[in-house]
């Protein structure tokens, strides 16, 4: 059975391969989006030399990471989810011999393994060059930055498998989706980091899952957070993962049922 979820990853691997060129041109897409905001960041700093506690150099970094990072923990699970619903071919992930939650997750994982292998990485490349990111020297930062974008990319598939999954009971929720989509992006910190928004709302997303897909691992990458409070972050993320398990499972128990009484 291990087997068969290694070859699904590999088969979405080979699938997002045929279409790299898409991928080649969203490198420099990206590397747009990171010198818009390394310029309005740095309009806003003006004289400043730290804001919310991260230096002008911290937060070029930050931002050149976090979107690289997004590249690779991205997927459409919620919309090819909710599709498979909608048409009524997931009835048929019933019979196999498989689970089709962790099917899923496989397939996320190949699609961000291709994201991060041809996407990121060369990506971070020419933002190194074209900006002042200053890259940590230390391997174990980097080891422990990329266990955290890898529970960034469980969390936030679960996130997406919970939206995904709400087509069972409504009519289309792609509005849902959208709105997701949006939460995810701002107040994961993508746009603006954590520490930047007021005081209640800071509170407020500590006690969120969204933290934990951008700002934490931005945060230990930059430096911001060091020594103990890096583990302490990781503890939040696998926290984070752990629960989210509980809605997955509850959800799909429902919603099997919800299937087999539509089913007659």
């Amino acid at each position: 059975m291990l087997n068969a979820y290694v070859d699904l990853i590999r088969i979405r691997f080979m699938m997002m391969l045929a279409y790299r060129v898409n991928y080649y041109s969203g490198i420099l897409i990206y590397a747009l989006n990171i010198g818009a905001y390394y310029f309005l960041w740095k309009a806003i700093y003006g004289t400043s030399e730290s804001l919310g506690g991260m230096s002008v150099a911290q937060m070029t970094t930050y931002v050149a990471i976090s979107w690289m990072a997004r590249a690779f923990y991205f997927n459409n699970l919620d919309r090819e989810i909710a599709n498979e619903i909608r048409d009524g071919s997931v009835a048929v992930q019933f019979i196999r011999p498989y689970n089709y939650l962790v099917v899923k997750m496989m397939q996320g994982f190949g699609e961000g393994l291709f994201r991060l292998l041809l996407f990121s990485v060369p990506g971070m490349i020419i933002a190194s060059l074209l900006f002042p990111v200053k890259l940590p020297s230390e391997p174990a930062v980097w080891v422990i930055f990329m266990v955290m974008i890898f529970m960034s990319f469980l969390i936030n598939s679960q996130i997406n498998i919970l939206t995904g999954l709400f087509a069972f009971f409504v009519e289309n929720n792609e509005g849902m989706m959208r709105m997701k989509r949006v939460a995810v992006d701002l107040f994961s910190g993508l746009i603006i980091p954590v520490s930047l928004f007021p005081g209640a709302m800071v509170a407020l997303l500590q006690w969120l899952p969204f933290q934990a897909i951008t700002y934490l691992p931005g945060s230990v990458f930059t430096g911001r957070v060091t020594g103990q409070a890096v583990y302490e972050a990781l503890f939040v993320q696998l926290a984070w993962f752990a629960l989210l398990l509980v809605p997955i499972w509850l959800m799909w128990r429902r919603a099997r049922s919800r299937l087999f009484v539509q089913g007659g």
